[in-house]
């Protein structure tokens, strides 16, 4: 399991569609923060607001970047990156979890 140190963790949680996301915000001393959050199986449609980084830390995803034609297949291990201000769609048939890092 990896650890992340020496953050604050905000008490309440980022819940979205019924509550099959949800997330927490962690923030880190140099005023940055991430996200970790779980997906439990399901299709979700979301947005963003800034460029994200979405590393997989466990079970698997199938994402519709923005523009692309075809779904792609990330696995735990593995991350995708975002721009600010673009859709995209994850699916899952497992329950999953990320960690989001804001550029």
């Amino acid at each position: 399991m990896s650890v992340i140190s020496q953050v604050d963790v905000a008490t309440q949680a980022n819940v979205y569609f019924d509550g099959k996301v949800i997330s927490r915000t962690i923030h880190f001393a140099n005023g940055s923060h991430q996200t970790l959050g779980v997906v439990m199986p399901g299709e979700y449609d979301f947005d963003t607001t800034q460029a994200e980084v979405m590393n997989i830390t466990s079970g698997k995803f199938d994402v519709l970047l923005p523009e692309a034609a075809e779904w792609k297949t990330i696995v735990a291990g593995s991350l995708f990156e975002l721009d600010a201000n673009v859709n995209f769609k994850i699916r899952t048939e497992v329950v999953s979890e990320y960690r989001c890092q804001y550029k």
